[in-house]
């Protein structure tokens, strides 16, 4: 995402750097976050609390596979958010043990292997008393089903694009 992507979006949208394949550009990160700030959104870096922490950014992102503890152990500011992502009940379980604030729960609409659809969605989500985020295949033809689900916010990457 670049600066004009950033530009457009809301300022109750927060965006969470998330690269799984490259060694993780330090510099780039800073870019990210000064871009963000300016526009007053929240700035999360996935699977790497130690360096959101060093980087005294909003908060971290713990994808589904990442079931450490050691960040439980850390110095947390008060302000800093951990969020998590989970498909199932077993996941949403380890989530709120690691203090996930917030947990996405996926997939909603994508037809995946973690496919849930509504129903599912609806139900796993009772599970917890996180606040959940929906995540999947959302797209704007399907946003106003979002609203059913009573969950905090959605996420995706092709719809903000």
């Amino acid at each position: 995402m670049n600066k004009s992507n950033i530009d457009k979006l809301d300022s109750n949208t927060a965006v969470i750097y998330r690269n799984y394949i490259k060694k993780i550009k330090i510099k780039e990160v800073l870019n990210f976050k000064k871009n963000c700030r300016k526009k007053g959104l929240k700035f999360f870096i996935s699977n790497n609390i130690r360096l959101s922490i060093h980087l005294n950014l909003d908060g971290a992102y713990l994808p589904s596979f990442n079931k450490d503890f050691k960040h439980l152990n850390y110095n947390l500011k008060k302000k800093f958010i951990i969020i998590g992502s989970a498909h199932n009940i077993k996941e949403i379980k380890v989530k709120e043990l690691q203090n996930a604030r917030l947990i996405f729960l996926s997939s909603l609409f994508k037809k995946n292997k973690n496919y849930l659809g509504l129903n599912k969605f609806k139900n796993l989500s009772k599970h917890t008393n996180k606040k959940i985020i929906a995540l999947g295949g959302i797209s704007k033809s399907n946003e106003k089903k979002i609203r059913i689900l009573n969950c905090y916010g959605f996420a995706g990457i092709s719809y903000f694009k």
